[in-house]
């Protein structure tokens, strides 16, 4: 606490927090999770990569982000959300630097399962800290501010990993993933300054009043209500890990290999998918603070469907861009709405594990997703149809997600 002004030690020391967990984010998502596309096409140039075995890496990262579903709420529990924090970024920083050393197909799998373990750690425990900070009419707005990282983390990938591509030739891809990984534990070192598991170690008392109920109102839902507004949740949250984890991963790559785009160009594409990406969260974070949360994520799928099937319907470079462009303007907006939700649902002590076990279904779809895609990809020879099936999802999602309890009055 020494180490902070005295003009910090506010109320307003929460937007601190929210600001903090931008490199949080940029560290574990944005780089240790997004930049994997940007990369394949150098990776798999530079190791004679299977479509198989690309689409298996990308499982890894998953698999081992859902692996870190089941011990992170312990590690949070035991060692606080700020140690958390730091030890998932320190975890993805080193990872990734061992990608950028890997010499085979087994050695890039191997490190991108413990950069998803430390993805799921530092994102877990970030998202619980915003909890203990914010009171419900804030959440869905800190929460995308948080998910800004995400989105430098891509435009950060996407200006860097062609640069390194083109000094350094086949090696480039290799520079990149030390680079970031660099940037992951600079990351580590300023959470570790700046965050603060609560207000009251500042003594600080919590702004706002208490939980509210999903849809906005006052008072807390029943405990069997809550859980089954978990279990839809997590089901709408499971369709957007599947697909997203197949766009993210493949899109760069179909951009160079079946629209025909140059290297800088896919770079540029990318780039704009970032830039975009900065409305996203907060977007519709805000969004379903005004319309609830039912209809934000009905609103943000529906988005998701409209870019996918423009990405599989393969209408030219025209269309791939406005698909880049939805897709950047929607793609944390679920995550930004389904934390908050969470926060809605159920008391500060139990955010985390109720938080970690939508995560775990979420961490499902996004680990059958590659590998699913490559499969897709290696029988027709081509991803586009993984985009087309990816809409089919989204849209059912987006459907499912009126389910949800209606806003209270």
């Amino acid at each position: 606490m020494a180490l902070l002004p005295r003009y910090f030690r506010t109320a307003h020391y929460r937007w601190i927090i929210a600001l903090t967990g931008i490199p949080v984010m940029m560290s574990a998502i944005g780089l240790g999770r997004l930049a994997f596309g940007i990369e394949l096409p150098g990776m798999q140039a530079g190791m004679h990569l299977t479509a198989a075995q690309m689409g298996a890496i990308g499982t890894a990262n998953f698999a081992g982000y859902l692996a870190s579903v089941f011990f992170a709420p312990y590690l949070v529990r035991r060692f606080r959300p700020r140690v958390s924090v730091v030890v998932g970024l320190i975890v993805v920083g080193l990872s990734l630097a061992a990608m950028g050393r890997s010499q085979s197909f087994l050695s890039l799998a191997v490190s991108f399962t413990i950069t998803g373990m430390g993805t799921g750690l530092a994102n877990i425990a970030m998202m619980a800290l915003l909890q203990s900070w914010f009171p419900n009419n804030e959440r869905g707005k800190a929460t995308g501010i948080v998910l800004w990282g995400n989105s430098m983390g891509i435009i950060l990938a996407g200006f860097l990993v062609p640069r390194f591509n083109h000094a350094y030739g086949i090696d480039g891809w290799r520079v990149g993933w030390v680079v970031l990984g660099l940037i992951g534990l600079v990351s580590a070192a300023v959470s570790g300054v700046l965050l603060r598991n609560s207000p009251r170690e500042l003594g600080l008392e919590p702004v706002g009043s208490a939980p509210l109920s999903a849809g906005g109102s006052h008072g807390t839902l029943a405990r069997h209500s809550s859980r089954g507004a978990l279990a839809r949740l997590s089901l709408i949250y499971m369709g957007f890990g599947l697909t997203t984890s197949v766009y993210s991963a493949f899109i760069v790559f179909s951009m160079i290999h079946e629209y025909g785009l140059s290297v800088p160009a896919a770079g540029y594409y990318w780039s704009w998918m970032g830039i975009c990406s900065f409305f996203s969260g907060v977007g519709f974070g805000s969004l379903s603070d005004r319309i609830g949360r039912r209809h934000g994520l009905a609103v943000v799928f529906a988005v998701y469907t409209a870019s996918y099937v423009l990405a599989g319907l393969k209408l030219g470079p025209a269309a791939l861009f406005v698909s880049v462009v939805l897709y950047g303007l929607s793609i944390f907006g679920s995550v930004a709405i389904v934390t908050a939700a969470v926060g809605d649902y159920f008391e500060t002590s139990t955010v985390a594990h109720a938080l970690s076990l939508a995560t775990m279904i979420y961490a499902i779809g996004q680990t059958v997703g590659p590998i699913a895609a490559g499969a897709i990809a290696t029988s027709s020879g081509l991803f586009t149809r993984a985009y087309l099936i990816s809409a089919l999802i989204t849209a059912a999602a987006a459907l499912f997600a009126f389910t949800l309890p209606a806003k209270h009055r």
